[in-house]
């Protein structure tokens, strides 16, 4: 694998953040752009990548769903090692793409690779089913960890997860009346997708900023 990547913010930022797109739209994808976009603001160097199935999708006319999670770990481990990073990485992604992340990060933080996790929107479980749980690797998480959650997300909303039992290393940013994209309803909230962006990009300069240079 030798995956492309976009790259928004400073090449000299102090720190970089490697992002993996969703089970079902790619790196550009509005939601992806505005994020990377927002992180950068703020002063990050954001790289996004595609999956090998995603990018597949671009020069053919069939569209081969995603494959199995923890299948797509070696991809992101492959996409660490081509980027290169020279200064402190996190790794990271939008729904699935944090998921694998997630699965990755312990072994990549035991060799020194990536300094933390940043999800944004965790599938704990698919839509209409919080029986299937995916957080059986959440609960002894080493590597720090920031999850960035609308509190109306289908996929895990701020009425499920605490009673999840996670690791203290994880910690959740609730953005009030975000949906999976984090988008909230500006009649429900007053607040915009905007504002929300903001927050997450702030929270996660914050939470960046505060994580030991060795863990």
């Amino acid at each position: 694998m030798n995956p492309d990547f976009l790259i928004d913010g400073a090449d000299n930022a102090e720190m970089t953040i490697l992002l993996a797109h969703g089970a079902g739209a790619p790196m550009d994808s509005t939601s992806m752009t505005s994020a990377a976009k927002a992180l950068a603001a703020v002063g990050f160097r954001v790289a996004r990548f595609e999956f090998g199935y995603m990018a597949a999708r671009r020069t053919s006319d069939t569209r081969k769903p995603p494959p199995r999670a923890e299948t797509l770990i070696p991809e992101y481990q492959a996409a660490v090692q081509a980027l290169g990073a020279t200064g402190p990485l996190i790794i990271g992604g939008k729904s699935m793409g944090g998921r694998v992340a997630s699965m990755a990060a312990d072994e990549l933080s035991s060799k020194g690779l990536i300094r933390g996790l940043l999800c944004l929107g965790y599938p704990f479980h698919p839509p209409g089913k919080p029986e299937n749980l995916r957080t059986r690797h959440l609960t002894d998480l080493k590597t720090p960890t920031l999850i960035c959650q609308g509190t109306r997300d289908e996929f895990g909303g701020i009425d499920e997860v605490g009673a999840y039992g996670l690791s203290d290393r994880i910690n959740i940013l609730w953005l009030e009346d975000g949906d999976h994209d984090l988008r909230p309803r500006k009649k429900v909230s007053g607040l915009s997708a905007a504002d929300h962006l903001a927050t997450m990009a702030d929270s996660a300069r914050t939470w960046a900023s505060r994580i030991p240079s060795r863990t």
